[in-house]
């Protein structure tokens, strides 16, 4: 299989690389490098990835790409994913996120790429009703973040109405593992394991009781690998199922604390149910936390 993954540089993009070109495929990177990760990319440089760089809202530069690369497949990974800055800098947030989505869609389209799955986010639920949380609970994100994913994902069910193209949006809890950066866009596991690494205090925003859904990179690799090879179309929850509160997840670094008011976009409770994605794509998570975290120390 062709494959293309933008945002290939980064913190899940990268993993999906190297997982894709160990399963024998041919890989392509799109990817403005802005941030510097050229390193998260040293294995798959070494076994010949081709990398573009280029910023996923140029449509022209897309369709350019697309037409070299004729992807069998495109793993839309690319995307402004800082709540903080989506509130301070929303129509950024919705150019890079719905923009760069329906330029990838665009390009796919115009060269027959068949499959485009999208790398969505708990965060397009905002404070749900249900927990864990299926795929059929409404959409009411809390931030402009959220918002520009959910609409990302109208977009790709547009796409499979309007020109009859497979689309598949994975809505990610919170992920976290080997390469996320702790002083860059990161999860509050990368900022805990830091702090930990450091000698630092943590600080947390609220009273720490707010709880998340962690689930680890390399089970989120394996559920966009599994993607890639399924027709299954419209959305799915990639998470464990299990709550953690943040105050927890420090007590488990063993972190002294610092608490600071709670922030705009926070959302309180999140924890997705993955019964869907067991079912459609024989997919679930392996990683147990306490592992995963012990892997980062």
């Amino acid at each position: 299989m062709r494959a293309l993954v933008t945002g290939g540089a980064g913190f899940i993009g990268s993993h999906l690389v190297d997982a894709l070109q160990a399963a024998g495929h041919d890989v392509a990177v799109v990817d403005h490098l802005s941030r510097g990760h050229t390193r998260n990319l040293e294995r798959a440089i070494g076994r010949g990835v081709a990398i573009h760089k280029t910023d996923v809202t140029d449509v022209p530069a897309m369709l350019a790409v697309f037409q070299a690369v004729r992807p069998d497949a495109v793993y839309h990974l690319a995307a402004q994913i800082d709540v903080r800055r989506s509130i301070a800098d929303p129509s950024t947030d919705a150019h890079v996120n719905i923009g760069g989505t329906a330029a990838v869609l665009e390009a796919a389209r115009e060269v027959g790429t068949p499959r485009v799955i999208l790398a969505s986010t708990a965060g397009v639920y905002g404070d749900p009703g249900t927990l864990p949380t299926p795929e059929h609970s409404p959409i009411a994100p809390l931030s402009p973040y959220g918002a520009s994913k959910a609409a990302a994902e109208s977009y790709m069910q547009l796409f499979t109405r309007l020109h009859g193209i497979s689309t598949l949006a994975l809505r990610m809890a919170n992920v976290y593992g080997p390469r996320q950066d702790p002083h860059g866009e990161a999860g509050v596991v990368a900022i805990f394991s830091g702090a930990a690494r450091e000698g630092r205090t943590a600080t947390i925003y609220g009273d720490g009781t707010q709880t998340r859904d962690y689930v680890h990179v390399s089970d989120v690799v394996r559920a966009f690998v599994a993607a890639g090879r399924s027709p299954v179309t419209g959305v799915l929850n990639v998470a464990t199922g299990q709550e953690t509160s943040v105050f927890g997840l420090a007590k488990q670094f063993g972190l002294d604390m610092q608490f600071m008011p709670g922030r705009a976009g926070e959302i309180q409770r999140s924890c997705l149910n993955p019964t869907a994605a067991a079912h459609s794509l024989g997919w679930r998570a392996e990683v147990v936390l306490a592992d995963g975290l012990e892997s980062l120390r």
